[in-house]
C-alpha cells in the first residue's frame, strides 16, 4: 500500500502517461465513444478501491494542493484556444444551433430533475450540476464546477459514469444518422451552403497557427501560474454566499482571464490546448484517486437520468430543426461539441467532410466558454428544485 505523497502522484502520472500513449499508438475505435479521460477516472478508481494507496496525511496534503493550484491554471489554459472573435464568424445560423443545444440540455437537466429528483439523495443536484457542466463544455468544465459547488470526490463518480455510457451511446446514434442527412435536411427546408464555405475557411487558417516551442510552453506556463495565483488572492477579498464560495471565485475568475486571454498575443503561442489537457488529466486522475466503486450504490438510476436528460434534448432540438430550418450536421456537431466537447465534435465533423472539422473544433471551444456559467446556473436552480 503506497502512502508516500511522491510515489503516489508518480503513479498517478505513470497511467495518464499509459493511457494517452495507448490512445495515439494503437488508434482503436473504442477511443472514438469512450474517451481516455473516463478511461482514466475508472482505471484510476479501480486502483483506489483496491487499496493501492492509502489516505495519508502526506498524500491527502498534497492532492488538496495539487487540486487547488491546478485547477485555475487548466481552466486558463484550456480557455485560451476559444477566440471570441472566431467564434462570432461561424454565422448567426450556427451559433444559433449551438446555444439551442445548450438551453435544450439545461432544459433537460432541469426536467429531469424535476421529475426524478424526489428519488435522489438530497444533495445529488451537486453531481448533476457538475455533468451538465461537462455536457455543456467539457470535461474540464465538469472539474470547475466540482471545485466551485466543492462537490466530493466520491460523488464525481455517479457524474462521470452518466458521462461515459450515456455519452458512448449518444456519439453512436448521432454517427449512425449521418447517411439520413440529406433526407433529414429536406425535411427541415435546410440549406448547407455556408456550412461548406464557412468550414474552408477555418480549415485554412488551422494550417497557419504555430507550433508549440520550448519557449512558447514556459510562457504558457508562467501566465498559468501567475493566473492561478492571482485568482486564488483576488477571491479572498470577494463575498461569498452558501452558492458562490471561495472556490467559486477562483473558477470565475480563472474563466474570465482565459476569454480575455484568448484574445491577446498569448494566445497564438502554441501548447496551450496540449498543456491544460494535460493538466486537465492529472486533475481527473487525483479526483478518482478519492472515490471508491463502492460507493456507487445508484448507478442505474443515474445512468437512466442521463437518458432522460438527452430525451428532453432531443426533442427540443428537432422541434427548433423544423421551425428555423436548421441541418443535421450544425444540430449533431452543435450537441457533441455541448456533450463532448473537442474529444468528439471534430470526429462527427469529420464523417460528414474533412473540410468542417474545423467547425468542429470551433464549437466545442464555445462549450468550454458557457460549460461553467451555463452548469453553475443549471446547479443553483437544481438546488432551488432540490429544497
Amino acid at each position: 500500500m503506497i502512502t508516500n505523497g511522491y510515489v503516489y502522484l508518480a503513479l498517478l502520472a505513470a497511467l495518464t502517461a499509459a493511457i494517452v500513449y495507448i490512445e495515439k499508438r494503437s488508434r482503436h475505435r473504442v477511443f472514438d465513444y469512450l474517451p481516455s479521460i473516463v478511461i482514466l477516472y475508472f482505471l484510476v478508481m479501480l486502483l483506489s478501491t483496491l487499496g493501492v494507496w492509502q489516505k495519508s496525511p502526506e498524500i491527502t496534503a498534497l492532492y488538496k494542493i495539487l487540486k487547488s493550484n491546478l485547477l485555475p491554471a487548466m481552466i486558463f489554459l484550456m480557455l485560451l484556444s476559444a477566440d471570441m472573435r472566431e467564434i462570432l464568424k461561424l454565422g448567426k445560423k450556427m451559433l444559433l444551433t449551438f446555444f439551442l443545444a445548450t438551453v435544450s440540455i439545461a432544459l433537460g437537466f432541469i426536467g429531469m430533475f424535476a421529475l426524478f429528483h424526489v428519488a435522489f439523495d438530497k444533495e445529488a443536484w451537486k453531481p448533476f450540476a457538475a455533468l451538465s457542466g461537462s455536457w455543456m463544455g467539457g470535461t474540464g468544465n465538469m472539474v470547475a464546477i466540482q471545485g466551485a459547488l466543492e462537490l466530493p470526490d466520491a460523488d464525481m463518480g455517479y457524474a462521470l459514469l452518466i458521462d461515459s455510457v450515456d455519452y458512448a451511446i449518444w456519439v453512436m446514434i448521432l454517427l449512425a444518422l449521418v447517411p439520413f442527412a440529406q433526407r433529414f435536411n429536406r425535411w427541415s427546408g435546410a440549406d448547407t451552403t455556408l456550412i461548406d464555405r464557412v468550414g474552408e475557411r477555418l480549415a485554412q487558417k488551422e494550417q497557419s497557427r504555430s507550433k508549440a516551442t520550448l519557449t512558447s510552453m514556459g510562457i504558457l506556463l508562467t501566465a498559468a501560474a501567475t493566473v492561478s495565483l492571482f485568482s486564488q488572492y483576488s477571491a479572498d477579498f470577494l463575498p461569498t454566499t452558501d452558492f458562490l464560495t471561495h472556490t467559486t471565485w477562483v473558477v470565475i475568475i480563472a474563466t474570465v482571464a482565459g476569454i480575455i486571454g484568448a484574445m491577446t498575443p498569448i494566445a497564438k503561442l502554441g501548447g496551450a490546448s496540449q498543456l491544460g489537457t494535460a493538466l486537465l488529466y492529472l486533475i481527473v486522475a487525483l479526483i478518482a484517486s478519492r472515490a471508491n466503486f463502492a460507493e456507487l450504490t445508484e448507478a442505474p438510476l443515474y445512468i437512466t437520468a442521463g437518458f432522460a436528460i438527452i430525451a428532453i434534448h432531443v426533442a427540443v432540438m428537432v422541434l427548433f430543426a423544423k421551425l428555423f430550418k436548421l441541418d443535421l450536421f450544425s444540430l449533431g456537431v452543435a450537441s457533441l461539441a455541448n456533450i463532448g466537447g473537442v474529444a468528439s465534435a471534430p470526429i462527427l465533423a469529420s464523417a460528414y467532410s474533412k473540410a468542417l472539422i474545423p467547425i468542429g473544433v470551433l464549437m466545442a471551444m464555445m462549450g468550454y466558454i458557457v460549460g461553467t456559467f451555463g452548469g453553475l446556473m443549471v446547479g443553483k436552480v437544481l438546488e432551488t428544485i432540490a429544497t
